[in-house]
């Protein structure tokens, strides 16, 4: 029954040490929410995290240096990163990363010198979903008419600079770009279209940093899970042995049964004995009794009055006596 308790705790205890040693995802977001800038733009990079004891932050992989850290070329405010000024070089790879290692998507920044950008998703676009794309200016209004492009080749020209894909597929990833007449044209952005997840499918909730010598999160998770395993597992081998040996070891209750069993039988005897020698007195007494009254009526019998010689008279002793008598045999 413990063996079984145990079993039946294994589970749960388990279970809680991957809740309490789980490091949740975080999200970065991009303030504007696009991923073309003009040089000299403000940005601000946010790791939307569900666990603030994690210590998120932003890194970044540029031309100028690979696995930086906010603090080498941001203001960091927690768990955010304000750059009052980008620049060209800093184009490239930004990510949020915990103290434990785990790091969430990475998104890429563009970051041009031109009067033109393309205003696109920043992160995946679900699948069935709606997508607009806008061509901007540095200087002018937003509103005039551009060409957008896909892989290099035309779609349409937007009188307002705006195009929306709608219902995107798969068949709509690719590199974007879009240009105004007189002004110039943006550089190039990838749309990516993410599938639905089903219900039944598990989702990746992290993934690794574009660094390839980062910690996944399970093997951070593996040191106390497999030190739960162990115990648990030393648990129900010392509970199992205990409960065969006490099993297998029947030898004193047998001769403690033993010999309170001799102990009864001991005294049931000598009780038998004093009850047989009882019956065997009365049943003497009653011989004795038996015998008197017997010899009582041999007395009063006839037969023992004519054998007896006081009952008997003179002439009756003599007539007995006398035929008792032998004649002598003479030998001739």
């Amino acid at each position: 029954m413990m063996e079984t308790s145990l079993q039946y705790l294994l589970f749960p205890c388990l279970l809680l040490c991957c809740q309490t040693n789980e490091v949740l995802p975080a999200g970065l977001t991009v303030s504007p929410s696009r991923s073309q800038f003009f040089k000299g733009d403000s940005v601000s990079l946010s790791c939307e995290e569900d666990n603030s004891s994690a210590g998120w932050t932003v890194w970044r992989n540029t031309t100028r240096g690979t696995r930086t850290q906010c603090d080498e070329w941001g203001e960091a405010a927690g768990s955010t990163c304000n750059i009052s000024s980008i620049r060209e070089h800093e184009g490239g790879f930004y990510w949020c990363e915990s103290r434990e290692g785990a790091a969430s998507s990475s998104i890429q920044l563009t970051v041009t010198g031109g009067s033109v950008i393309l205003q696109s998703p920043v992160l995946p676009v679900m699948e069935g979903d709606d997508v607009t794309l806008s061509c901007h200016t540095k200087t002018a209004p937003s509103n005039l008419e551009a060409a957008f492009y896909k892989d290099g080749s035309i779609i349409r020209t937007e009188p307002a600079g705006h195009m929306t894909l709608h219902h995107v597929t798969s068949s709509d990833e690719g590199l974007y770009r879009c240009s105004i007449s007189a002004h110039g044209e943006s550089p190039s952005s990838s749309i990516s279209v993410s599938v639905k997840p089903s219900t039944t499918a598990p989702t990746t909730l992290l993934s690794p940093s574009p660094s390839s010598h980062l910690s996944p999160p399970y093997l951070l998770l593996s040191l106390p899970f497999v030190i739960v395993v162990v115990l648990l597992v030393l648990v129900l081998m010392v509970r199992r042995c205990v409960q065969r040996k006490s099993e297998g070891d029947p030898e004193g209750g047998e001769d403690n049964n033993t010999y309170s069993d001799i102990n009864i039988s001991h005294h049931q005897r000598q009780k038998n004995k004093v009850t047989k020698g009882l019956k065997t007195r009365g049943s003497r007494k009653d011989s004795a009794t038996e015998v008197n009254d017997d010899k009582k009526c041999s007395l009063e019998d006839p037969d023992y009055q004519s054998l007896n010689p006081a009952s008997m008279d003179q002439n009756q002793m003599y007539m007995k006596l006398k035929a008792g008598k032998k004649k002598p045999r003479f030998r001739h």
